[in-house]
């Protein structure tokens, strides 16, 4: 059964970095496709990156270009989300996810399109 485990949620004040990470196991052929997505109180989940496994291409939110990187560490099975000059409106529980299934570049921001989940981390940015 595939796991994912979110880590490194918690409080910054704005203009802070925090790094998420996501551990993936119990697979035997790799996710095409990782992504990060987060959920404010309230609002509908909605994507921040993605990275396309294969070729490592990236893919992110306007709100967050500039600001976050997201990468991979094969060897370590983990995903990263590397979040600067975080602003209050970043607030959220930030969600790991995996999809296996060919991967459509136009809709990595769609939740639709990913097979697995994680039990996601919170991030608080205080003004």
């Amino acid at each position: 059964q595939v796991q994912l485990v979110e880590t490194g949620g918690g409080s910054v004040q704005a203009g802070g970095s925090l790094r998420v990470s996501c551990a993936a196991s119990g697979y035997r052929d790799s996710p095409r496709c990782m992504g990060w997505f987060r959920q404010a109180p309230g609002k509908e989940r909605e994507g921040v990156a993605a990275i396309y496994t294969r070729s490592n291409t990236t893919y992110y939110a306007d709100s967050v270009k500039g600001r976050f990187t997201i990468s991979q560490d094969n060897a370590k099975s983990t995903v990263y989300l590397q979040m600067n000059n975080l602003k209050p409106v970043d607030t959220a529980m930030y969600y790991c996810a995996a999809s296996f299934t060919p991967f459509r570049p136009s809709r990595w921001g769609n939740d639709h399109e990913y097979d697995y989940w994680g039990q996601g981390t919170q991030v608080t940015v205080s003004s």
